[in-house]
């Protein structure tokens, strides 16, 4: 992630966004789909957020009953997420985890994984720490709001002018590369243009991407 983006102006009002109209109905509909994600892992009792940034998404994780614990490597960001009462937080690389082998049961990057210069390591340090499986939230390159956030960047600096976007069968090719062809992948998007029928689908346009990769011996 680049991190010298994530200076205090954008950790300051990064949590701004959640209380925007806009950011209410992402952060309802994204968590909607991280929790249905969540039950292919029954009994999971702890998870690392890898770049966790604010701790937005870890605070959501504890409150749903698991120990979690960020990672993030921006200082202003992790600063940000102390001051809002923010579960256990390391400061850290998502590409060197300072954690041992099957430390958590789950390994979750929300909106994390685009920023990431070494994306393919990264996966592979969070299968390392994560006994049972991964969560991944992914901004969908083939979506209405994946084409809004790369072409704003045409008229001014935005965090996400250095982001990798993903599609889909991309990002499942990517994490087979790192776990293996035999895990178990489900996934579903979300955020589709407002008067969409469904809040999830399996049609591979939606704004969002969840995605739970179990791994082999786990299903």
């Amino acid at each position: 992630m680049p991190s010298d983006f994530f200076d205090d102006s954008v950790a300051a009002h990064y949590e701004g966004w959640y209380e925007t109209g806009e950011g209410r109905r992402a952060d309802r509909l994204e968590k909607g789909l991280l929790g249905w994600l969540l039950t292919k892992f029954p009994g999971a009792a702890s998870v690392l957020e890898v770049g966790c940034g604010t701790g937005h998404f870890s605070r959501w994780l504890d409150g749903e009953g698991l120990r979690a614990v960020g990672l993030d490597r921006s200082g202003p960001m992790l600063a940000q997420a102390r001051m809002l009462d923010s579960v256990p937080l390391v400061c850290g690389d998502g590409h060197r985890l300072p954690f041992a082998d099957g430390a958590f049961d789950i390994a979750m990057l929300v909106t994390t994984l685009e920023f990431l210069e070494r994306p393919r390591e990264a996966l592979r340090e969070a299968v390392r720490v994560a006994r049972r499986g991964l969560i991944l939230g992914v901004l969908n390159r083939w979506s209405l709001l994946g084409l809004s956030r790369r072409l704003a960047g045409l008229r001014r600096r935005t965090v996400y002018d250095t982001a990798h976007f993903y599609g889909v069968g991309e990002l499942k090719q990517l994490l087979r590369s790192v776990a293996g062809e035999k895990v178990h992948i489900q996934w579903r998007t979300t955020l589709f243009p407002r008067g969409y029928p469904s809040e999830r689908s399996r049609l591979p346009w939606g704004g969002f991407i969840g995605m739970a990769v179990v791994l082999e011996g786990e299903d």
